[in-house]
């Protein structure tokens, strides 16, 4: 079996690779990783989900944030192997270009994003946060986003957004 890492990067004959299985959006996938390979590299190189950004890869400005086991991680630090049997979801499997996820339609009711790099990051840390807390005031959406950087918008625009979502999702269940 070829390696999906070795697909990607021509890992030389000799380095070990380990088998993990994860299930991403739903959908089980085993593939043979380098140990060493970041979880972030895995999603957008092997898996092809490019909704996952890299942009500073020390943690700080959330754009590679993906939900692991449900919770918003930053995954340019964690390696694949350590998700080995978890669930991990990215932006591309929050809803589709016909039917948005609320979240989706509240950044663009509300003007939520501009250059749209921090985008998916956001995204699913607000998902995290609506999933635990359907009622957040702006404080707590502040709270739960803060962990993401955008250099664009200014964040009036995207806290807007996921009080959109919220409202819309509360709707939808009630």
């Amino acid at each position: 079996m070829t390696s999906l890492y070795e697909e990607v990067t021509q890992v030389p004959d000799g380095v070990p690779t380990r088998r993990v299985t994860i299930t991403v959006n739903g959908q089980k996938r085993t593939v043979d990783v380098e140990p060493r390979l970041l979880l972030a590299h895995l999603i957008r190189q092997g898996l092809k989900l490019t909704g996952t950004h890299t942009g500073c890869d020390t943690t700080n400005c959330g754009a590679c944030t993906v939900l692991f086991d449900g919770r918003p991680i930053k995954s340019c630090t964690m390696l694949a192997v350590q998700a080995d049997g978890h669930k991990v979801e990215t932006v591309e499997g929050m809803g589709t270009a016909s039917e948005l996820h609320p979240i989706q339609e509240g950044f663009k009711e509300e003007h939520g994003l501009q250059c749209g790099f921090c985008t998916p990051g956001m995204m699913l840390a607000a998902k995290a946060l609506l999933e635990k807390n359907p009622n957040p005031t702006e404080d707590e959406v502040r709270w739960a986003l803060s962990g993401n950087l955008c250099r664009c918008t200014g964040y009036q625009n995207i806290v807007k957004a996921v009080l959109w979502a919220a409202d819309k999702m509360r709707d939808q269940q009630a």
